[in-house]
């Protein structure tokens, strides 16, 4: 108890020390919006983010970077706080594009900032326009650039993977480039999905042995077989609990979206 009350005092500041941070990191984001070339914007955003984690006494560690292809990849990461697409871009080179829910670029000042850093939004909910932008997805990625998923699709606040959606899988098996699973840590007890206060302390990544799909483009398993192995390494990484008998009832899925898009170039 007595604890708790010397605690309470310290925590406030540091969610106000934070959110400080945060302010003036977001300020400076401006800049994403008037920088001329993509590479450049792409790289201020990097830099941005490092920034952001050394203020907020939030140290990132990159485990097993080399695994990272030189060349094109899809890269699949879990998804447990809304730190995880900042701590990827801090730690990504900058030839690598996001898919991000639409009703992200819907918000203020925010929404621009990553359009000009060149993020790709899928629709959810609407199967249609859902379906088109898993077509451009996959029309990007056929033009040789790399792509970042979240193939869970959202996060929970208790601790453990859910089912992944079958986009990312589909695109790396059409592109015929490695997919790269992706294990992020830290970042739901930084900053708990269930509204808490932030925590400081360290915020790991590692990236995990890249996985080629077996059977080729043209077999229609090769998708779901490279999703199965993909999640089995993050899941083995993690040490967390298989969330896997959760209802998909609540999250649209896309699955239907990655069918729809056709073997070649769109």
């Amino acid at each position: 108890m007595l604890r708790k009350v010397i605690l309470a005092p310290l925590r406030l500041l540091y969610t106000l020390w934070v959110g400080v941070a945060f302010a003036a990191v977001a300020s400076t984001a401006c800049l994403l919006l008037v920088l001329p070339r993509l590479p450049q914007r792409r790289a201020a955003a990097r830099a941005l983010a490092r920034a952001f984690f050394t203020l907020a006494g939030m140290p990132l560690e990159v485990r097993h970077a080399e695994h990272l292809p030189a060349g094109q990849c899809v890269l699949v990461c879990n998804h447990a706080s809304y730190l995880d697409g900042i701590v990827l871009t801090a730690v990504l080179p900058p030839h690598f594009s996001f898919v991000i829910k639409r009703e992200m670029a819907r918000v203020p000042v925010m929404g621009a900032a990553l359009e000009r850093l060149g993020s790709q939004f899928v629709e959810r909910f609407d199967r249609n326009r859902g379906a088109a932008d898993a077509r451009r997805v996959l029309r990007n990625a056929t033009q040789g650039n790399s792509v970042v998923f979240f193939p869970e699709g959202t996060f929970t606040p208790a601790p453990g993977l859910l089912k992944f959606h079958l986009g990312a899988f589909v695109t790396a098996v059409r592109v015929g480039c490695p997919l790269v699973p992706a294990a992020v840590r830290g970042t739901r007890r930084a900053l708990p999905p269930s509204g808490g206060l932030p925590r400081p302390g360290r915020i790991q990544l590692e990236i995990l042995a890249p996985l080629s799909a077996a059977g080729g483009s043209d077999d229609p398993h090769a998708a779901a077989a490279l999703r199965d192995r993909a999640r089995g390494a993050i899941l083995a990484a993690l040490g967390e609990p298989d969330l896997t008998c959760c209802d998909d009832t609540d999250r649209p899925p896309d699955t239907a979206h990655a069918r729809s898009a056709p073997a070649s170039r769109p």
